[in-house]
């Protein structure tokens, strides 16, 4: 196992270039990761069974949604340095230079306290505690400390990713039941292999970054190793909650099948070379190296995978409630 140092490089702060614009904003709120926040949000405030005001309910969906929001702008504003730097994030609005750092903080704060407000008021305290305790978690022990720190940083930064269904089942309850930390076994194991994954193919901006994430510290062979070994874990995990209650006919189905093909390109990316810095190849941020296509394919599958598990959840409980 081959040890890497890293030098880190830093970015000098760019000038403003534009007024920004409302679609900035929007960006600083990273709505693509929003959007699986929200979804496994909803699926864990269903997954409750318990009736719940369709409009309580909604403002509780909003609240999980805007303070991922305020996490992603938080996020933006602290690591525009390094976002500068790398090819896939140097394009978001901080990083170009469209919106400020202490303009997108100041987004970020607003929108945090917005939400865990909301949530507490309308809501419930435990739901709010929980959202805040995930915000917290993301903007500063991950940005801040994990990241720039050690090559375990997605690791244990993935319990802010993975709290979301635990929010949702504690705003319909008041109340986090082991479900609802089933639900956040899953995400928690499934975050790491999805990351990975598409982090072996950007190791180069990485390093140029200073960001000591795993393929850059410890390696492409260890990555993948890795990757496999959790892929290992979750894929029986994910079938728990068949025998526990949450899931049923369908979900064992779809958690079995789905693991069983997770598996499978776990197994055939260890198997591969991809993320070796000697693989010849085009360069570009969106470009696939001969050998480092079994990468890209897992981590396309990861989210499938992830979507196909938690729908299977809503569908079966929402038929239920309204059976």
């Amino acid at each position: 196992m081959t040890e890497v140092s890293l030098s880190y490089a830093v970015a000098d702060p760019p000038a403003t270039t534009a007024p920004a614009l409302w679609w900035d904003y929007l960006a600083l709120l990273k709505p693509r990761v929003m959007s699986l926040v929200v979804f496994t949000g909803l699926t864990g405030l269903v997954c409750a069974d318990t009736p719940m005001n369709p409009i309580l309910a909604a403002v509780a969906v909003l609240c999980i949604a805007v303070g991922a929001g305020a996490s992603g702008a938080l996020n933006m504003a602290y690591d525009q340095d390094i976002d500068a730097i790398m090819r896939r994030t140097r394009g978001r609005p901080v990083a170009a230079g469209r919106i400020g750092r202490g303009d997108a903080a100041a987004f970020g704060f607003v929108l945090a306290g917005f939400s865990v407000m909301l949530m507490g008021l309308a809501v419930n305290y435990l739901a709010a505690a929980l959202l805040l305790f995930t915000i917290v978690f993301y903007a500063l022990v991950y940005t801040v400390w994990l990241k720039r720190s050690t090559p375990q940083n997605i690791v244990i930064g993935g319990a802010s990713g993975a709290l979301p269904p635990v929010i949702g089942w504690a705003a319909a309850t008041g109340h986090t039941p082991l479900n609802a930390w089933l639900l956040f076994a899953i995400i928690f194991l499934w975050t790491p292999p999805h990351f990975w994954a598409l982090a072996l193919n950007s190791g180069g901006d990485y390093e140029k970054a200073g960001v000591p994430m795993m393929p850059v510290v410890k390696g492409a062979k260890f990555t993948r190793l890795q990757i496999l070994l959790y892929t290992l874990v979750l894929a029986p995990v994910a079938v728990l909650p068949a025998f526990t209650g949450l899931g049923g006919v369908a979900y064992f189905a779809v958690s079995v099948a789905g693991g069983a093909g997770f598996l499978f390109l776990a197994a055939r990316l260890w198997r591969s070379q991809a993320g070796e810095a000697a693989l010849p190849g085009p360069d570009g941020l969106y470009s696939v190296k001969p050998g480092a296509k079994q990468g890209r394919d897992l981590f396309a599958y990861s989210i499938l995978y992830l979507s196909a598990l938690f729908a299977a959840l809503l569908i079966e409980h929402s038929v239920k409630a309204f059976s």
